[in-house]
């Protein structure tokens, strides 16, 4: 189920968002049916976030995740042992690879392996030359930022 929705009006009027529409238009693709093992994507805070992925039966050297830049994957690979004869197998214990985007500046915190799950802590953090800052504004007069210009008159006038 693919919709062809087209970005260009967007383009007109912005700048540097062309990884965003590239993100829109290939969600629209139809995924893998095989979504496992399964996980969940939790906020936990303002920017702070957690993926936490069912991963019984996997030991912490069959798992390994790598942070790219705006995207982690992590990966399970379990060894067979061949010297085992199962009467039954029922365990799920293929390899798999999920892939997640990271927005900008993203950054991986801590991943740990706790009673079966595979929990990767995340953070946002944008560098202080990102963050919104205040701008003065050149002039003749001596205006104080964030002075209304009433306020400026006065305190010259005294």
């Amino acid at each position: 189920m693919r919709s062809n929705v087209d970005f260009s009006p967007f383009y007109r009027s912005s700048v540097g968002f062309d990884r965003i529409f590239n993100l829109l238009e290939n969600s629209a693709q139809p995924q893998g049916s095989d979504r496992w093992p399964p996980y969940d994507i939790v906020k936990v805070g303002e920017d702070k976030y957690r993926i936490a992925i069912a991963v019984a039966g996997f030991a912490q050297d069959d798992l390994s995740i790598t942070h790219e830049p705006n995207m982690l994957v992590v990966k399970g690979d379990k060894t067979d042992d061949e010297e085992l004869q199962y009467l039954h197998h029922g365990l799920a214990l293929r390899p798999f690879v999920h892939r997640f985007e990271l927005a900008d500046h993203v950054t991986v915190v801590d991943a740990r392996l706790d009673n079966g799950l595979l929990m990767i802590e995340l953070k946002k953090e944008i560098p202080e030359e990102m963050k919104p800052r205040q701008i003065a504004i050149g002039g003749t007069g001596n205006t104080i930022v964030g002075q209304s210009s009433r306020q400026a008159k006065d305190s010259r006038a005294a």
